[in-house]
């Protein structure tokens, strides 16, 4: 196999967090004056943090966004992890075969703030692929789709980002990923948003992450 690391994104890619997350945002953002679908939420926020969207959240709703408001988000939407999160189908498998293909040289590197990527992880049994390799953009100078969170991950690896695979499922991710010379497989499950995805520079896409590990077998 050609890549001595294999780069996880975590939300989309090994939990289904995204409904769920959007749910509480949609909801409090309607509260606020910002009124949307789940849809209509989910296509403007996933791949992208809060907080990033301030100006935006702020010109919508004619309202400043307070930490106490964005406490509160984050509240609800632990609550609601902790309530409901499923792993995504055939996530396990894939990381134990890239765990085996890498010798361990895996990492979950994510935009979200730790304290969630790791009770996400515990939720669903695959914190112990990752312990002490979790990566949180919340602490890099820059999120994505800045590669920094890429760059920290590869870097406690000691594998430099040429070497690196990352498995992304947006087009934020995608460009974190190839901005940090990674080679990026873009997951797509309903193929939507295919070309946007290769446009930010996926090598692939694929539809399940069952098939990980005969790609991997493959390269």
């Amino acid at each position: 196999m050609k890549f001595e690391a294999i780069l996880f994104d975590c939300d989309g890619v090994l939990v289904d967090s995204e409904p769920l997350t959007n749910q509480v945002l949609r909801d409090l953002l309607e509260a606020s004056g910002w009124s949307m679908t789940l849809a209509e939420c989910m296509a403007y926020f996933v791949g992208k943090t809060v907080r990033e969207e301030r100006a935006e959240i702020e010109a919508r709703t004619g309202q400043p966004l307070t930490q106490d408001w964005l406490n509160d988000f984050y509240q609800r939407r632990n609550q609601a992890l902790s309530d409901a999160l499923t792993v995504i189908p055939g996530a396990r498998d894939a990381v134990q075969a890239a765990h085996d293909a890498t010798r361990g040289r895996i990492a979950c590197a994510s935009g979200a703030d730790r304290f969630k990527v790791e009770m996400q992880l515990h939720k669903v049994d695959l914190l112990g692929f990752f312990e002490g390799r979790v990566f949180s953009g919340h602490e890099m100078p820059r999120s994505k789709p800045a590669p920094d969170v890429y760059l920290a991950a590869a870097g406690h690896l000691n594998v430099p980002g040429h070497q690196c695979l990352v498995i992304e499922d947006t087009t934020v991710g995608v460009t974190a990923g190839v901005a940090a010379g990674a080679t990026v497989w873009a997951y797509s499950p309903q193929a939507v948003g295919d070309a946007a995805l290769l446009l930010a520079g996926a090598s692939q896409v694929f539809r399940d992450m069952a098939d990980v590990p005969g790609l991997l077998t493959a390269v």
